[in-house]
């Protein structure tokens, strides 16, 4: 990423909560329901927080970034590591859970701290390490067909160290296809800027690219015209995103946001089950209701709009279908 963006950002979002409560208008009563001291940081870019309704805790975006008080319940069966990623880590920054593809943790930073982030607790390698180790192990593993770019979020990197990436996996022959995962167009999505749509064309092995939206507001003209830049090279955008209490579990929300993904080309790929991390039961939403929740987008809308409800479960060989 530009050094300029970097520091951007780092200027424009709001990591203070009482700044936030200023600009959002929060009297007592809502600020008391917040958590003032929580472990995992506030971090959320300000063009966001602009679409956030005034003076309410209710807002579906509000919800997804701003630290409340529930957090600090404990609730069984919510752990630090729900989705098994410490077992599957060969390193800190490679996990090997399924036949035929890894995950590279390419960094810990990211755009957005999202309150129900189950990595929010991992323990990634220190920043200034290299890939060296991560390719070697790729270079070997010639069962390995696809490379999974995740984090944080691999787009907090320099377009020179992703530049690095994307050229030595290149080199490997094995290696069919590259996968984004990234919620950053969401929030900065000028991030997609002239040269990394530059690695990317210029990158010989097939690429997807998976941004995570929840909510229909979260979308607006300039995000679905970044977007669009990476579908002009003929790259494949995908969503998955998180079914979320107060959030998302209405039949009239989810419908909106797959409507306008396929209004824009982007394929709804994945609602996930929320992964059960500590602080984030409030956010839990029980499985039935999900289930109905997609029977009736089956009702509703065109199949290849309605997306897989699954559930990762630790060491299980893929993900779980739920519907």
């Amino acid at each position: 990423m530009p050094v300029d963006l970097w520091r951007k950002i780092q200027r424009s979002n709001f990591t203070s909560l009482d700044a936030l409560c200023i600009f959002l208008g929060l009297n007592e009563t809502l600020r008391s329901e917040l958590e003032q001291n929580s472990a995992f940081s506030l971090n959320l870019p300000k063009r966001l927080a602009e679409k956030i309704q005034k003076g309410t805790l209710d807002d579906p975006i509000l919800r997804q970034f701003v630290p409340l008080k529930k957090e600090k319940e404990k609730t069984e069966s919510f752990c630090t590591d729900p989705v098994g990623d410490c077992q599957a880590a060969l390193t800190q920054k490679y996990l090997h859970k399924y036949a035929g593809r890894v995950l590279l943790l390419a960094t810990s930073a990211c755009a957005m701290h999202c309150r129900y982030c189950f990595r929010q607790k991992y323990e990634y390698a220190p920043l200034q390490k290299g890939f060296d180790e991560e390719l070697n192990r790729l270079q070997q593993d010639l069962l390995i067909k696809e490379v999974i770019l995740s984090g944080g979020d691999p787009l907090s990197l320099s377009n020179d160290q992703l530049g690095h990436i994307l050229a030595s996996l290149d080199t490997l022959t094995h290696i069919k296809r590259i996968r984004f995962h990234s919620r950053f167009p969401i929030g900065i999505p000028e991030r997609i800027d002239s040269g990394f749509l530059t690695l990317l064309e210029k990158c010989q092995k097939q690429i997807w690219f998976v941004i995570h939206c929840n909510h229909p507001h979260e979308l607006d003209a300039e995000i679905l015209a970044a977007l669009k830049n990476i579908q002009r090279l003929g790259i494949p955008v995908l969503n998955q995103w998180v079914l979320l209490k107060g959030v998302n579990d209405s039949i009239e929300v989810l419908e909106a946001l797959c409507e306008q993904l396929v209004d824009s080309g982007i394929f709804p790929y994945y609602l996930h089950q929320l992964d059960r991390v500590e602080g984030a039961a409030h956010f839990e939403v029980d499985k039935e209701k999900g289930r109905q929740l997609i029977a009736e987008l089956n009702r509703r809308i065109a199949g290849y709009a309605v997306p897989r409800y699954v559930q990762e479960i630790a060491r299980e060989p893929s993900k779980t279908l739920l519907f």
